[in-house]
């Protein structure tokens, strides 16, 4: 298995994340693309090309978690496809091979006794539109060795898993199962992945108590080790997705405690 790290707001330069993910003896970080150096417009590719090749490691990308290709809005839509298509581009010139996404939830109307999602009211054009991202980012990667893989968060929605499953269709998308998530909703999306783990490709760990999350591995309560075997059981590569240094190097520590086991 590979071991990655995600980008740390206290490492702002690509440099520092890959001379850090070299020193700790992972092999890729994942690019963050909420920040603003890392927005399609602005990553330099040559750039990362040079840091690719001094430190020995790869990139994988986390796509803008805003990312909503089914905004009923088509300006809006059409922002967030050619922002998928852009990354992919980078994705196969790069040799990227993991593009993480979220399935968005849309706006929904609070009612007296629940809440409505509009992607459930209107939920045939929510299916029509992600076939159509789905169709869109297949064209685009073509033949290339780029999967998108679609992450689970606050809990998939009925809607979700129908998109889930359409998504799933083409050989372009697999699924990223981020343990910490599934932990802090009690764990509802587990089974939802575990039905579909032959398409299991991508994971995001870190530990967790209660609805906390985040922590580094070994300082929650998550069953860290069954997790661990799923992983390799499915030669997935790993993000230890805690959000600072400190945080990254006890959890590489717990990893390195766990291969020597």
């Amino acid at each position: 298995m590979d071991f990655g790290m995600p980008t740390l707001i206290e490492l702002p330069a690509p440099e520092d994340c890959a001379k850090l993910c070299r020193e700790l003896g992972l092999q890729f970080v994942e690019l963050n693309m909420n920040l603003p150096q890392y927005q399609p417009d602005r990553i330099d590719r040559d750039r990362l090309r040079k840091i690719r090749e001094e430190y020995g490691i790869y990139f994988t990308i986390h796509l803008d978690e805003n990312l909503n290709p089914a905004d009923f809005n088509p300006y809006i839509s059409q922002a967030y496809l050619r922002t998928v298509e852009d990354a992919i581009a980078l994705a196969k010139r790069e040799d990227i091979p993991v593009l993480n996404m979220h399935l968005s939830r849309g706006v929904y109307f609070t009612m007296p006794e629940k809440k409505i999602f509009l992607f459930d009211t209107y939920q045939e054009q929510y299916l029509t539109a992600m076939r159509g991202f789905r169709d869109r980012c297949e064209a685009a990667i073509g033949p290339a060795d780029v999967k998108v893989c679609v992450e689970n968060s606050d809990g998939f929605t009925d809607f979700h898993v129908k998109a889930l499953d359409l998504l799933l269709e083409s050989p372009a998308f697999a699924l990223t199962f981020d343990i910490g998530h599934n932990h802090g909703i009690g764990g509802r999306d587990e089974g939802i992945i575990l039905r579909r783990r032959e398409r299991l490709r991508h994971f995001h760990f870190h530990d967790g108590v209660g609805k906390k999350n985040h922590l580094p591995l070994g300082a929650g309560e998550i069953d860290l080790e069954k997790y661990f075997a799923l992983a390799e059981a499915r030669e997935g590569r790993i993000v230890l997705e805690t959000k600072t240094v400190a945080g990254l190097k006890e959890s590489v520590k717990w990893v390195r405690r766990m291969q020597s086991a």
